[in-house]
């Protein structure tokens, strides 16, 4: 009598195992598998096993929640379908060798709250779907080159507390809309090519941790503000333009003491004064 209960389990548990996932949502991961080489990869997949088996993908209620695939010499492009995977609240595709863009509908992806497409060789601008993946608390693109402008409304993120884009050829200002951002502790912007001035308003930005505008082309009076940021504990603005003086509270925090550049490129050090009616600066 033992024996037909526990055939039954088997049978059951055999078949939760073979219809863990949609087969629309099998066929996406097949093509992220066949679009970045998976017969090459450190950790392959073996498609003839259940979905649930596969290295790095985690599935919940019937959808995949995490893919993980970090370091895995993944050699390709992202396919466009990975949007239709709408349960997906992690892409961890960290130090590969993906090229081409980031599929342009991304923001699809309603229930992501990780992306991490660094350390590859991504081009292409930013899509700007990106700021409408409302769950969205890490991103990160650094390492890559990628283009363009940083999206408009970027500041829609209201959940975001990692962005870090450092190492790209992002050009233009940073947008209003990211100064809004309260949530956000670490924000790495560093060597690109952004312009412009660093707004008062960064003062808005009350969790943030970790601030890194180094080797940009940004001008203008560092402001005050950056001082009524209690919880920041590292930050690094040098190799800019900024220009006035500064206090040594912000001095001291910066990495590189102000370190600056002229409007003839030579290296100069902002003055650095508790009179805020003090000179502007003085070469290095």
């Amino acid at each position: 009598m033992k024996i037909i209960p526990t055939l039954i389990l088997t049978f059951l548990f055999s078949f939760s195992m073979l219809a863990n996932i949609s087969q629309s949502e099998r066929e996406v991961l097949v093509k992220l598998y066949e679009a970045t080489n998976g017969k090459q990869w450190n950790n392959k997949w073996d498609l003839s096993s259940p979905v649930s088996t596969w290295y790095g993908v985690q599935v919940q209620e019937d959808k995949v929640i995490s893919i993980r695939l970090a370091d895995n010499n993944l050699i390709g492009e992202i396919p466009a379908e990975i949007v239709n995977l709408i349960g997906l609240q992690e892409l961890d595709l960290h130090k590969n060798q993906i090229s081409g863009a980031i599929p342009v509908f991304i923001g699809k992806l309603k229930e992501l709250k990780v992306l991490n497409l660094s350390f590859n060789k991504l081009s292409g601008s930013i899509p700007a779907s990106v700021c409408e993946m409302a769950n969205l608390k890490d991103l990160e693109l650094y390492m890559n080159a990628l283009t363009g402008e940083l999206p408009m409304q970027i500041g829609a993120l209201k959940q975001l507390e990692v962005l870090s884009l450092f190492n790209n050829e992002l050009v233009g200002e940073i947008p209003n809309s990211l100064y809004d951002v309260r949530t956000m502790k670490v924000l790495l912007l560093n060597s690109n090519k952004l312009v412009g001035g660093l707004s008062k308003d960064v003062e808005n930005m009350i969790a943030l941790e970790n601030f890194s505008l180094f080797d940009n082309k940004m001008d203008g009076q560092v402001p005050f503000e950056l001082e009524n940021l209690n919880n920041l504990k590292e930050m690094n603005i040098s190799y800019n333009r900024f220009n006035g003086l500064v206090s040594k509270d912000l001095a001291v925090l910066d990495t590189l003491n102000m370190t600056m550049l002229n409007d003839q490129g030579i290296t100069v050090l902002l003055d650095v004064r508790t009179n805020r009616n003090s000179a502007l600066v003085s070469e290095d």
